[in-house]
């Protein structure tokens, strides 16, 4: 569960949370809250819209009267605690939290209170959101953002695990951002404290093994099997973790988490075309089945070792938390399909273009309904459409990241702009019109369109990218443009 969305990130000189000895460690849900010596009560906070949800508990967003400072406040549910026997994940969390203190790459906890029904940790509000939901609109990071943003969670591991702490649940979901795009992890409901966690929550289970729903590309082999802990289980989910930023998807993927489990297990993954050796290195050497032989687990050197690595070339590892973060922009590698870049020349036009139909900008009544029934009886895809005349038509790859699927494109009128899998004769989706919306041509094949919530990354096989985008930009003008100007 991602329950800090958004940042207001305190620095790293604010003073850090009461000491352990400060708080009960009775397993009562009523005992979990730490004996502050400012006391503080749900009336002293403002509760706002709600920013995160989970099983047994929902994070607002809240404003301290007296300081007038936003958090994020986590309310848990004491009677849902006691029927999901989550008595010790919260213990957990409380405890990790304390330890932790005040460090740049980590949410803080201010304070804990508590009520009849309910407990209150009052956490840093995580301003500027999820690593995943940048990712999504992405679809991928370049290698100078991967590159900055994985030595961050490098160092926030390394400090992690110096205090006898591994995490177990690291993926872009629990990675947050500040107000100046630092990271800002987050969840330790599944962390484990090796020199101090006496439970039996890590012990192996009988029957069927622990659920992962959500998290299943992330699991180590060692959790799926011996359930030992060992700090190796975050440099795994950190592999895992920069495949995706460079590919926009994670290595291990399935129909169902048996699959994927399966396939974690036998190391069953492969890189997609245009993936860099340098970070393809490093990926093979952390996603290694034995946990004493990933790089940067102390039987190999360390995260010295990892450090060195030649991925991280020029990253200057002191002052991370400093520097400005680089732009997120996406992986836009150079192979094969994508190599010319974009000039004044472009390819001739062909107007006979096998599965392209494009209608006049300004159509009459007649002409539109000419258009319209000799769609019906010849193009096998208007019943995808909704009855709208099709403007243009054309196949096109849909990019995540380095992976992509081939869809048919309908823009229609209305405005619409569908994709349909042209293999299975099934509607996938469609591109959301609005007035921000907008195109980008970026090569002869390939080109953007920009969204509010998310950029797709397209190309076009034949070449004419441009005429997407044109095709696209007159749409809009029909739309969202000068009503007083005529296209």
């Amino acid at each position: 569960m991602s329950v800090l969305k958004g940042v207001n990130s305190p620095s790293i000189q604010t003073p850090p949370s009461p000491t352990t000895k400060d708080m009960a460690v009775s397993g009562e849900p009523d005992k979990l809250v730490r004996k502050s010596s400012t006391k503080r009560t749900p009336n002293d906070f403002i509760f706002g819209k709600v920013i995160g949800e989970g099983s047994y508990s929902t994070v607002y967003l809240s404003k301290e009267l007296s300081t007038g400072k936003e958090f994020a406040i986590k309310v848990l549910e004491k009677r849902h605690i006691i029927r999901e026997r989550k008595q010790q994940y919260v213990m957990r969390e409380r405890d990790v939290f304390n330890k932790i203190g005040a460090h740049p790459f980590f949410i803080q906890m201010y304070y804990t209170f508590q009520d009849p029904d309910r407990l209150y940790f009052v956490l840093t509000y995580a301003r500027r959101g999820e690593l995943l939901d940048y990712l999504h609109k992405l679809s991928s990071f370049d290698e100078n953002c991967t590159r900055f943003y994985s030595a961050e969670l490098v160092v926030a591991i390394e400090y992690l695990h110096s205090l006898g702490i591994i995490h177990r649940d690291l993926k872009p979901e629990n990675i947050l951002l500040n107000d100046e795009m630092h990271i800002q992890i987050t969840d330790f409901g599944s962390a484990k404290m090796i020199k101090t966690d006496v439970d039996n929550t890590d012990k192996p289970e009988t029957g069927r093994k622990k659920s992962f729903v959500g998290t299943a590309q992330y699991v180590s082999p060692e959790i799926l099997t011996s359930k030992d802990p060992h700090c190796s289980t975050d440099l795994w989910a950190l592999g895992c973790i920069i495949y995706q930023l460079l590919s926009g998807l994670p290595p291990f993927r399935g129909g169902h988490e048996y699959q994927i489990f399966q396939k974690i297990t036998k190391l069953e993954y492969e890189f997609p075309e245009g993936f860099g050796d340098t970070a393809r290195d490093l990926v093979e050497k952390l996603l290694v089945l034995e946990p004493s032989e990933r790089l940067g687990c102390e039987e190999k050197g360390g995260m010295k070792i990892l450090k060195n690595h030649e991925f991280y070339k020029g990253i200057q590892w002191d002052t991370l938390h400093e520097q400005k973060p680089p732009e997120l922009t996406p992986y836009l590698p150079s192979n094969s399909l994508n190599s010319q870049l974009w000039s004044k020349n472009r390819p001739g036009l062909d107007d006979a273009r096998i599965g392209e139909i494009i209608a006049d900008t300004v159509l009459t009544d007649d002409e539109r309904k000419i258009r319209l029934e000799e769609q019906i009886k010849s193009n096998e895809y208007h019943r995808f459409v909704e009855g709208n005349l099709i403007l243009k038509q054309g196949l096109l790859d849909k990019r995540k990241g380095l992976f992509a699927r081939r869809r048919m494109f309908l823009m229609t009128e209305g405005p619409h702009l569908y994709y349909v899998d042209p293999a299975n004769k099934v509607l996938k989706g469609q591109v959301p019109w609005s007035k921000e919306l907008h195109p980008e041509v970026k090569t002869f094949k390939i080109f953007f369109i920009h969204t509010p919530n998310r950029t797709y990354y397209l190309e076009d096989h034949t070449g004419h990218a441009q005429d997407w985008c044109k095709a696209i930009e007159d749409v809009w003008q029909r739309y969202y443009g000068d009503k007083d100007k005529h296209y």
